[in-house]
């Protein structure tokens, strides 16, 4: 009996120290989270506009070629662009974007074979499991992410491109819906205006609308469209990268701070339960010491 209480006590213990550091990790979480969806809110709107504009001058000069608008047809890879976080403990967040990730590489099945860039540990980790190619990976950018941080991902894509060695570049991302849901998203960065997609959630209603207000438009090229492509076009492939990294890490702080919400919640389950029991042990071993005692009165009269 005695040591059946003295192994709750310590489980009491362990568990009470364990609840501690979850609901100092939730708060930690909580505080990165807001600053993450201010910044994610903030600059989707201006990612929006650019997919947007990229799509508007894809079809306003289709008469005038530029690398990025054109797939490399003779190319025979592809590159996959992964973002996930560098640390665990936040939920399904990583396995969802690493699942659905493999997925998409799977099914690429126009004869490439793949190589990757891996933004953050947890997916360069999984990429390289599964036996493919990573070559190049970056790692805590996803803490405090800084447009500056994210150039040399950028470079990195738009050389490769520029030198044909890739027919299409693909992007995955973890889409911030809200604090409670993130969404692991595909979508293809290069080359430019090959499909419609936008960085972050937007209705249907509002991409209708903008659609039939896009096609009203006029543009005018100054110097010339050529100078204009040169100019405007890896900024804007630059912003795409580092929204769908502002998406990613304010995915990744909302995760957390729920698993770790959830796990001091079953933290102070299992210490209700707990105490229960050790009180039910305890109570018994005073039962049993007052009938023992009760006994020994009883026999020495």
């Amino acid at each position: 009996m005695a040591t059946n209480a003295k192994t709750v006590k310590r489980r009491i213990k362990s568990i009470a120290n364990t609840k501690k550091i979850t609901k100092a990790m939730e708060l930690v979480a909580a505080s990165k989270m807001r600053r993450a969806t201010q910044l994610v809110t903030a600059s989707r709107p201006f990612a929006q506009l650019s997919w947007q504009t990229i799509n508007a001058i894809g079809k306003a000069t289709q008469k005038s070629s530029h690398p990025l608008l054109e797939k490399n047809e003779d190319a025979e890879k592809t590159l996959f662009v992964l973002i996930t976080a560098d640390r665990g403990l936040a939920g399904g967040l990583n396995s969802n974007m690493i699942k659905e990730a493999m997925l998409a590489i799977k099914s690429v099945d126009d004869g490439t074979t793949i190589d990757a860039i891996a933004i953050g540990r947890r997916g360069g980790d999984a990429l390289t499991r599964n036996k493919v190619e990573v070559i190049a990976r970056f790692e805590d950018l996803s803490n405090k992410p800084t447009f500056g941080a994210i150039l040399p991902v950028g470079n990195l894509i738009l050389e490769s491109y520029y030198q044909k060695k890739y027919k299409r570049v693909l992007l995955g991302y973890t889409d911030f819906v809200s604090s409670l849901s993130q969404k692991p998203r595909i979508i293809e960065l290069l080359p430019l205006g090959a499909a419609d997609r936008e960085l972050g959630s937007v209705s249907k209603n509002d991409s209708v609308a903008e659609e039939k207000q896009e096609q009203k438009l006029e543009y005018l090229f100054e110097p010339d469209p050529q100078e204009v492509l040169n100019r405007m076009l890896p900024r804007l492939v630059e912003t795409m990268l580092y929204q769908a990294l502002l998406e990613s890490s304010a995915s990744e702080h909302s995760a957390r701070m729920l698993a770790m919400r959830n796990a001091t919640d079953s933290a102070n389950d299992m210490l209700k339960e707990l105490t229960f029991t050790f009180n039910r042990i305890r109570q018994a071993s005073i039962t049993q010491e007052i009938a023992e005692i009760s006994s020994s009165k009883a026999a020495i009269e």
